[in-house]
């Protein structure tokens, strides 16, 4: 039996929740009546409950996010009325600014900032049979000299099979109003030589995967370059998963990132747009001359991955406006580019602009744009199609080389429209579409703006070093991957005959 429980429902099993271990190494005596208790969205929300009751706790703390908002209300609900008893605090960026637009009523107490401090003391009064008054507490940023870091609360299995997430700082000196970030405008570091002790204390474990949630890591010159260095002195290999400002790369950062080997590096660089007009809109900061230079030198000087992101419906945005971002950044890179929808999150400012650009959102998680004065919702819809089939053909990498026949040079964001728009008439979905029918999808459509020869080689191309049975039928016979699979496969039975 657990006194306290600390729990969320994570999108999917490989993800882990650094927050509930923040709160778990800050409990001090408590700890040791502590258990962290995760669950995946997929999962039963009454089969949560019980895997969680069975535990018979006193507190159960609850890690609240957009992803997860609905389910945990529904959780909150089912535990409330099988367990009046239980107390259950939510804490998160979700649960944690008001007004809320998922009903949380039924939690008895509410953790609005970083938690580590408050949960503890709240926990304290509660067992002490104090409990305060006060329904929904305001933190006060603790002192990052004084929090316990979490990473001891990884388990073995967290080590071996699941993501480790880290972090060295905490908060953004930018302003952006779509981003909960820009609510904590000090950025604060936690102790270097600490931090360093424990990731490799991590990497003795065996940890080789680190996501760091920072958003702004190559802000801070110092810490940027020693954390750099530590992956630098290992073995590869390693993965490590920055989210780094797109006009920041000084010369020093710049030859570090360049020792990386293949496969060991991911760069998050969030572009958003690209038009100074818009972004000076939101309150972001735009140095294009400065993101064109850093984009090249990282897309042909260095093999780290380079993840970009923009994002459709942001205020007085037309989607000319957004096309030309779209161009402009594929003829700069061929990174994975995400194209994300606007969403009004709870805590930002992004609602000035509601009477003026005529933004409406959907009142429910995840709180996305469904239309404005220049975009109408079948627009909206048509956007949010065009960034699946973008991660399907584009992201995916698959069509490497394909993909490049579906526009005119400079014009992809038009030619891939229409490829969305033909594709969405063709399958009805934008979800459980196989590789195979993606083949003969994008095959079918090349075929009535090239000609046949000019497909087939791209597809090939593309299909080289994939297994035989990954290629649809019609074209095995000229994949010379597929060829050699079927030579190989036959030549046991011809040299049996001749025997």
């Amino acid at each position: 039996m657990h006194t306290i429980l600390l729990t969320t429902l994570n999108a999917r099993y490989a993800h882990t929740a650094l927050g509930l271990r923040y709160l778990y190494a800050n409990l001090h005596e408590l700890q040791s009546e502590t258990k962290i208790v995760e669950f995946t969205m997929n999962e039963q929300i009454q089969s949560i409950a019980e895997g969680l009751l069975e535990h018979s706790p006193r507190i159960i703390g609850i890690g609240v996010y957009i992803w997860n908002a609905s389910q945990s209300a529904e959780l909150i609900e089912v535990l409330k009325k099988v367990s009046p008893e239980t107390i259950i605090v939510l804490g998160g960026p979700e649960a944690g600014y008001l007004p809320h637009r998922v009903d949380f009523s039924q939690a008895d107490y509410i953790i609005s900032g970083e938690g580590e401090v408050a949960f503890y003391e709240l926990c304290k009064s509660i067992l002490a049979s104090t409990p305060p008054e006060e329904h929904f507490i305001r933190s006060p940023l603790p002192d990052l000299k004084t929090v316990i870091l979490p990473y001891n609360a990884y388990s073995d299995e967290d080590v071996e099979h699941r993501y480790i997430y880290v972090e060295a700082s905490r908060g953004c000196p930018f302003e952006c109003e779509f981003c909960l970030s820009s609510i904590d405008e000090k950025v604060r570091n936690f102790p270097l030589d600490q931090l360093l002790e424990e990731f490799e204390t991590l990497w003795q474990r065996g940890a080789r995967s680190f996501k760091f949630i920072d958003r702004t890591f190559n802000l801070n010159m110092t810490f940027a370059n020693r954390i750099l260095d530590f992956f630098l002195s290992k073995e590869p290999p390693y993965f490590a998963h920055f989210e780094v400002i797109p006009d920041h790369f000084p010369d020093v950062l710049k030859a570090k990132i360049a020792l990386f080997p293949a496969g060991s590096l991911q760069l998050e660089i969030g572009i958003q747009t690209l038009d100074p007009i818009i972004a000076k809109g939101i309150n972001r900061p735009l140095k294009l001359e400065k993101i064109y230079e850093n984009l090249r030198f990282l897309e042909n000087e260095t093999r780290a991955h380079m993840h970009l992101d923009l994002i459709v419906g942001l205020p007085g945005e037309s989607i000319e406006g957004f096309g030309r971002n779209l161009d402009k950044l594929v003829s700069l890179t061929h990174s994975e580019i995400q194209i994300g929808i606007l969403k009004n999150l709870s805590g930002t400012t992004l609602s000035r602009h509601d009477r003026e650009h005529g933004m409406i959102y959907s009142d429910t998680p995840p709180y996305d744009i469904l239309q404005n004065n220049l975009l109408s919702f079948v627009q909206i819809q048509k956007m949010k199609r065009f960034a699946r089939f973008w991660d399907i053909f584009y992201n995916s990498g698959n069509f490497k080389t394909t993909v490049n026949l579906l526009w005119d040079e400079g014009k992809v964001f038009d030619g891939f429209y229409s490829f969305s728009e033909w594709i969405y008439t063709q399958t009805l979905s934008t979800w459980k579409i196989s590789l195979d029918r993606q083949i003969v999808l994008i095959y079918d459509y090349l075929l009535t703006r090239h000609d046949v020869q000019k497909v087939e080689a791209a597809l090939m191309e593309d299909m080289a070093d994939r297994p035989a049975k990954t290629i649809p039928f019609f074209l095995r016979q000229k994949s010379p991957a597929a060829q050699k699979s079927a030579d190989n496969a036959v030549t046991p039975k011809r040299q049996a005959k001749r025997t």
